[in-house]
């Protein structure tokens, strides 16, 4: 296939275009037709994850024959011409291989003229593997199967898709039926695509991607923060939802609420405030809860303060916040690719001498794990009174799972349940905040709270570990100690804060006798 011998496809619609419109249609547009100008860059987690991904694969291929294509960066054409030539020689394994096929689209103008056109695309398939077995195929005896690598634990959906594509493009390329492609999982190895199953599936959304960028209609901004924070176009979109105030800075204004609402003229934050939840409820048949935290959330967008729920009053929760002498707050770190805890970070806060001590539990290298969580036992145990609170259901589940693995006292096993208070399950059930999302960093902000290095976060302490694996430097290891130490200050700085507005809401909406606790 020489270079040239085709004209100028209108599209390349390519294998990552079609995973970034399986988690965001507005994504996979602007990697199109978006401003360059306006791209982010990459974020340093997702380069981690690149290169854990190239160091999985040079692993499975160590003792591998293997041969690459040679060409220019995303030149598909010549991509695409090298990688036929080592499957015409039938080499054993092709790394990063290119696979295009020409297919020519009729499309049709917009308005009355009804005018037709013939456009030109380009499917381009970039597998990891392409590995050659018994068969027939336009070069002789044998044919290739597509094969991705990748980190997941599991085969999602998506992945399977990008599978169905590869075959599809690789049948079209070596001739013949469309063999199955496979996974190869970090955890679980080899996964066989179900293509009776997933094919009907990837058509459909090539289709919808291929009509969305030859049409340029461009999606609406809907920003999910889960999904949305590492995007390189994340910066672009939030101006244009600010700008806006987009309902999706709400937060319990999920993807599949977000049309439901919009139906019924509720699009903005300010409609919604006006609403009355059990009116809001039988229009919609959102659930009774949902209709109330949604007009709660919005009543606090609009009038920029926080919001008691009142459904708290009877929950009997608002009993149960202790304050005491002494209190612990924890934080943990982790390196989900090494399965590693690698810091147990406890602020210890005597309020009798108004004092507070922050202690790093870390373990330096991975071997020292075990060491790292017996310095936590022992820690935890010289207050064995002390209530310890921490931010989200992790910290609770991750020591479960630890004293499990390497053991701990039984007594102090037992003990450890009645002391932990998640702080967020306590923000969320009990009030709604003027703030775009429920998590440690956007709470503790908006009380005045400022981390000390405005970079840090998890994801980022993670490639800070990763660096310290491998250069040794200090100060990887210290900025991910003053990370974890200003995430244990941050949640002090919401439970004195969250103490006083409980306290405050109690006496407002309790009797004087039903309040005096």
């Amino acid at each position: 296939m020489p270079t040239g011998f085709y004209a100028e496809p209108n599209v390349f619609l390519t294998d990552q275009l079609l995973l970034n419109f399986q988690r965001c249609h507005r994504q996979a547009f602007l990697e199109v037709h978006g401003d360059a100008a306006a791209r982010g860059q990459v974020n340093d987690f997702l380069l981690k994850l690149g290169e854990d991904k190239r160091r999985f694969q040079q692993d499975l291929l160590k003792d591998q024959t293997v041969a690459r294509p040679s060409y220019p960066h995303h030149d598909w054409e010549a991509g695409a011409a090298a990688t036929i030539d080592l499957m015409r020689q039938g080499v054993p394994v092709i790394c990063n291989g290119v696979l295009l096929s020409h297919q020519p689209q009729r499309t049709q103008s917009q308005g009355p003229s009804q005018i037709f056109k013939t456009e030109s695309v380009a499917y381009v398939s970039t597998p990891d593997l392409l590995m050659r077995r018994p068969g027939v195929s336009v070069w002789g005896d044998w044919r290739y199967v597509p094969v991705d690598i990748k980190l997941s634990k599991r085969p999602k959906l998506e992945y399977q898709i990008l599978g169905a594509f590869h075959a599809q493009v690789l049948a079209e390329v070596q001739g013949g039926a469309v063999e199955e492609p496979w996974l190869y999982l970090r955890e679980k190895g080899w996964y066989t695509i179900d293509l009776e199953r997933v094919l009907p599936q990837m058509e459909e959304l090539r289709a919808a991607l291929l009509t969305m960028l030859l049409q340029k209609a461009e999606p609406e901004v809907f920003i999910a923060r889960n999904r949305c924070g590492m995007c390189v176009w994340f910066d672009a979109c939030y101006a244009i939802a600010q700008a806006e105030q987009h309902l999706s800075l709400l937060p319990g204004v999920t993807p599949t609420r977000y049309p439901v609402l919009k139906a019924y003229n509720l699009a903005s934050v300010e409609l919604l405030a006006q609403s009355d939840p059990s009116t809001l409820h039988a229009k919609t048949g959102l659930g009774h809860d949902v209709t109330r935290k949604l007009v709660s959330q919005s009543q606090a967008f609009v009038h920029q303060r926080p919001v008691f729920l009142t459904e708290a009053l009877h929950s009997g929760i608002l009993m149960s916040l202790p304050t005491t002498p002494i209190e612990l707050y924890f934080d943990i770190e982790a390196e989900p690719s090494l399965n590693l805890v690698y810091l147990h970070g406890v602020l210890v806060v005597d309020r009798v001498r108004n004092e507070q001590e922050f202690f790093p539990c870390l373990a330096k290298a991975p071997a020292d794990e075990e060491q790292a969580w017996w310095a936590l036992v022992d820690l935890l145990s010289r207050y064995p009174d002390a209530p310890i609170f921490h931010f989200c259901a992790y910290e609770v589940q991750t020591v479960a799972r630890l004293a499990q693995q390497y053991g701990a006292p039984h007594r102090f096993v037992e003990s450890l349940q009645p002391r932990f208070f998640d702080l967020h399950a306590w923000v969320t059930r009990t009030a709604a905040l003027p703030i775009e999302s429920y998590t440690l960093k956007l709470i503790a902000r908006w009380l005045g709270f400022e981390w000390r290095n405005a970079a840090a976060n998890g994801a980022q302490a993670i490639c800070w570990y990763s660096e310290w694996l491998e250069t040794q430097n200090p100060q990887f290891l210290e900025d991910i100690v003053l990370y974890n130490e200003d995430d244990c200050l941050a949640t002090y700085h919401v439970k004195d804060w969250l103490t006083q507005f409980l306290a405050e809401q109690v006496e407002r909406h309790l009797p004087p006798i039903a309040a005096g606790f």
